[in-house]
């Protein structure tokens, strides 16, 4: 069942789920990709044709973020199984890779910083089979695809940053020799270990955005899309806008 937040349909679901859900994928040969999208990223929707059909398009569409749940919340169809914050989707992805030995490919970030997270995910995950990676600094998709390709690894992480790496996947999945790919953020930088995660506290509370705008106070202008957000979703509540 998908939840409707201003136009982005989420899927309702826990992170077990949603792993189970991408495992299946995988063993099933299918061809899909993975969408987690937060409070800025529905906002930038709103103006950008090619971010919204590449959400609508996407096989999971996980709610990253408590404004999501809370926007949801607002608007009466309250996502019941809560948020899946796309850097723990992927480390519980992490885990059932290294046991079934299914490879994965890292795209994303700057130069030096997916090698590192490669190297850091190898030590954690024993058993993790990890063909290749690759950074976001590039200008022809074409010699990107064709490593991928080359290498063939059943997962691939798309971490490009919102909406570039959506934009990318729905673009470039029909030319992928790939089963599954995930758009997820900034996480090879936490994984590279260069970006710490909020502690647990502000983890459970749902307050990570408010600890990495205290961590980067230059983020200011990307975290004002939040109450911009809340007050869309008061805005369609009341009928005042259609989405």
């Amino acid at each position: 069942m998908k939840i409707d937040v201003l136009g982005v349909g989420f899927d309702d679901i826990t992170p077990e789920l949603a792993v189970m859900r991408a495992e299946n994928i995988i063993k099933n040969n299918e061809k899909a990709y993975i969408v987690t999208p937060n409070p800025e990223i529905v906002y930038m929707a709103r103006t950008d044709d090619d971010l919204t059909a590449a959400l609508q398009n996407a096989n999971l569409v996980l709610a990253d973020g408590v404004g999501i749940t809370i926007g949801a919340r607002i608007l009466g169809t309250p996502i019941m199984s809560g948020r899946v914050p796309g850097i723990d989707f992927a480390s519980k992805l992490l885990e059932k890779l290294a046991i079934s030995g299914n490879s994965l490919y890292l795209f994303g970030a700057k130069p030096g910083v997916a090698k590192q997270a490669g190297i850091n995910l190898a030590m954690k995950y024993p058993g993790l089979n990890i063909t290749g990676e690759c950074d976001g600094y590039f200008t022809d998709d074409d010699p990107i695809i064709d490593e991928i390709n080359r290498l063939s690894p059943d997962v691939l992480f798309v971490c490009l940053g919102s909406p570039k790496q959506e934009i990318w996947m729905a673009n470039n999945l029909h030319k992928l020799n790939v089963k599954l790919c995930a758009g997820l953020g900034g996480s090879l930088d936490v994984f590279a270990g260069n970006v710490k995660r909020a502690p647990v506290f502000f983890q459970k509370a749902g307050l990570e955005w408010f600890y990495r705008l205290i961590c980067e106070p230059r983020r200011i202008g990307r975290m004002m899309k939040l109450p911009l957000f809340v007050f869309l979703v008061i805005l369609k509540r009341m009928k005042i806008v259609s989405r």
